[in-house]
């Protein structure tokens, strides 16, 4: 019963783990303009992964894509690769985890086969949910590392003409300040769903497998004395009577 439950449990916070990252990966606000200290605000810019907005003071909304490969950093690049590479195998172990349910049946598949399903959907959903938490947490680096560079520009005169150059990730200029935005709290939220969905599958197959896993005890067979004597006194008799 303790096993069921935890792989019901693993299953339904891995399902909404990955859930949580696909829709961190498609938000486009894992950064926004730091509006502390700001009186009057213009322009209101928020970026994600593959779009840049910018919202004007009238409530007019533009998004510009965000193309090529070569115009941004390999960081902000290793961001996206995790983010999708999280995605796919949230997805594929959503698929594996519901078919190993004791309550699906497919066929005559046995309890070991689903026991095995459950531990590679676990570890699936752990991959799934590191990559996630990895990513938010290097571009939540990146932010940091801009805000520092833009913060120490501001107030070194001898810096201010590079102001406007871009560290490349997600094209963010040292010349405005961005804080955190939603999408990077999603992300990590879900990445921690998918590694503690991930855990409770691991355990739930030690228990399935140890229950399912059939146990044999080997008995040694022994002639017994009194019928290997009555064998060798029978053969006597018949020899005494030739």
């Amino acid at each position: 019963m303790a096993n069921t439950i935890l792989q019901n449990a693993g299953f339904v916070l891995g399902l909404i783990g990955t859930a949580a990252i696909i829709a961190a990966t498609a938000m486009n606000n894992w950064s926004t303009t730091d509006r502390q200290g700001d009186v009057v605000t213009t322009v209101y810019t928020y970026k994600g992964l593959w779009q840049d907005c910018e919202v004007a003071s009238s409530g007019f909304t533009e998004c510009r894509p965000m193309y090529g490969l070569l115009g941004y950093s390999g960081q902000f690049q290793a961001v996206r690769a995790l983010m999708v590479v999280g995605i796919v195998m949230g997805v594929i172990a959503t698929g594996i985890s519901l078919f190993s349910l004791k309550c699906f049946k497919i066929g005559s598949t046995e309890d070991t086969t689903k026991a095995k399903m459950t531990l590679t959907a676990g570890i699936m959903f752990l991959i799934a949910g590191l990559c996630a938490v990895v990513a938010a947490s290097v571009y939540a680096n990146q932010i940091v590392a801009s805000f520092v560079s833009a913060t120490y520009n501001s107030y070194n005169p001898y810096n201010s003409g590079m102001g406007d150059m871009a560290i490349g990730m997600g094209g963010m200029s040292t010349a405005t300040t961005y804080t955190f935005g939603t999408a990077l709290f999603v992300a990590w939220v879900g990445g921690g769903v998918l590694v503690i969905g991930g855990v409770l599958k691991c355990v739930a197959f030690k228990g399935m497998y140890a229950e399912y896993t059939p146990t044999y005890k080997a008995v040694a067979y022994k002639v017994p004395a009194q019928s290997a004597d009555g064998g060798s006194e029978k053969k006597t008799r018949e020899q005494k009577y030739v």
